[in-house]
């Protein structure tokens, strides 16, 4: 059987779409009364966004994207901010699907990865400039190919903020997966020996709906667990800071664009 179950299905007529989404909450009175920024930070720790919400200047937009929107106003300029709304794929592709026809073109994801290197330790800056696609999500987007490539605009523009900040960072291939739990010793050597340097599960739903709307997507992470020996070593209660650190760096970007 071969996945998606209906061959060339990226080459077929849409049936719904978020265009036509928005038209009905037109229709029902239920738009923003804001103009689409620029730029969106998709952030799934719900600590992190916490701190966001409580510590700079945002203020919350109905009907943009369930309860989950805030945009932030600062140094004269502002960006969009989606955080609370789950993990995972499918929701991150909805949410770029709907974003999208509101009209923003730049998206960052900030989050935490499980590290596959030995060299990539707690708290480590992971640029993920491409993504292995073993999730369902991308093969409904486009032909199924091993990898998913992010914006090459915004790598650049990452990698400059970073270093301005004086930070370090590594830059490379992510693996990303639905199923947390079966990810297999076999497959972790296998990504380990082609310098796979981290485990998500957005990533590559991320850079593949992205590339079929036409908009520009990246992906930072921080190391949150180790899987690189036999033992899963985690370390999630400790990202807090590291996480404040990419949402500094996202920032920066997204108004930097």
């Amino acid at each position: 059987m071969s996945f998606p179950n209906f061959l060339d299905k990226f080459n077929k007529k849409t049936f719904a779409s978020a265009k036509s989404f928005w038209k009905y909450k037109k229709e029902i009175g239920r738009i923003p009364e804001i103009n689409p920024p620029n730029g969106i930070i998709i952030c799934y720790s719900t600590r992190l966004f916490n701190y966001i919400i409580n510590n700079h200047n945002v203020r919350k937009v109905d009907y943009v994207f369930g309860d989950y929107f805030y945009i932030l106003e600062e140094d004269n300029k502002q960006l969009g901010i989606c955080g609370g709304f789950g993990i995972g794929a499918p929701m991150v592709a909805i949410l770029l699907e709907e974003l999208t026809a509101f009209g923003v073109k730049y998206f960052i994801s900030i989050g935490t990865a499980g590290s596959l290197q030995e060299n990539l330790k707690l708290g480590s800056i992971a640029i993920c400039d491409k993504a292995i696609r073993d999730e369902g999500v991308s093969h409904h987007y486009l032909k199924s190919e091993k990898y998913t490539h992010a914006s090459e605009e915004v790598i650049n523009k990452l990698t400059e903020v970073i270093k301005k900040l004086g930070l370090d960072c590594k830059i490379g291939t992510g693996w990303t997966i639905d199923a947390p739990y079966r990810e297999t010793y076999a497959e972790i050597e296998k990504y380990r020996k082609e310098n796979v340097l981290t485990v998500n599960m957005e990533a590559a739903a991320i850079f593949t709906v992205a590339n079929y709307l036409n908009v520009n997507a990246g992906v930072l992470f921080t190391i949150s667990d180790y899987l690189c020996e036999e033992k899963w070593e985690l370390h999630f209660h400790l990202t807090e800071k590291y996480l404040q650190n990419l949402f500094l760096i996202a920032k920066k970007t997204i108004f930097s664009l």
